[in-house]
């Protein structure tokens, strides 16, 4: 399965935004992942609903919408021109009745992404996988940049990508988000996962540039 890259923006500059968007733009990035946080769910706050229909405007890239947010149901009517390249993620633990969470994504016009908790066994999204395109493995506890992987996620990956295939969902991707750093991106890779969110330990780690880390990262995961 092809290996796709999503740079993370809650680790962009907000001040110079449009310039970074750009550089990844040139590069040629396959998403840009959006982490909305609402204090509740997650133990911060981040990106809006305005900042996608502002990203929006400014880029033809398609947008992976990762809801880390209670009831992200409630919240849809705000995502404006989804389309079928666009992702939207909501997390298992988030909602009531997921099922009908997923159904209404998919009628938005968008992909249709779940995510899974480091604590959360893959079991959980059995009887789901033909509402969804995408599982979303956390690798960190979610809420924050910069932690470690967590170990036993990695295994997790692999488990999921068997379970997968012997169910005949071989066309289900699998995204991992957290310390995708370029070490841990290659682990991953093997392990099964093919869509990266690369934030502050690959692509946006200070020690070279955004275009440089991006070149890197591709060729890791074997772009």
């Amino acid at each position: 399965m092809k290996s796709k890259i999503s740079p993370s923006m809650m680790c962009t500059d907000l001040m110079n935004v449009e310039e970074e968007i750009s550089v990844l733009e040139e590069v040629g990035v396959d998403y840009l992942h959006i982490d909305i946080m609402d204090n509740h769910f997650v133990p911060n706050i981040t990106l809006s609903t305005d900042f996608i229909n502002a990203v929006r405007n400014k880029t033809s890239v398609p947008l992976d919408i990762h809801l880390m947010i209670n009831n992200p149901e409630k919240t849809f009517h705000l995502y404006k021109g989804c389309n079928k390249q666009d992702i939207i993620c909501i997390h298992y633990e988030a909602t009531k009745h997921v099922q009908r969470t997923l159904v209404m994504i998919k009628k938005l016009g968008a992909r249709v992404g779940i995510a899974l908790n480091p604590g959360t066994p893959i079991c959980m999204i059995e009887d789901l996988l033909s509402d969804i395109d995408i599982v979303l493995v956390m690798t960190v506890n979610p809420g924050f940049a910069g932690q470690k992987v967590i170990p036993s996620t990695l295994d997790k990956i692999e488990r999921l990508r068997k379970l997968l295939d012997q169910a005949g969902y071989t066309d289900i991707e699998i995204e991992v988000d957290g310390n995708v750093s370029f070490e841990n991106a290659k682990i991953m890779r093997e392990k099964g996962a093919n869509i990266f969110v690369g934030g502050t330990s690959s692509i946006f780690n200070k020690d070279a540039s955004i275009s440089d880390n991006c070149k890197r990262l591709k060729k890791i995961v074997g772009y």
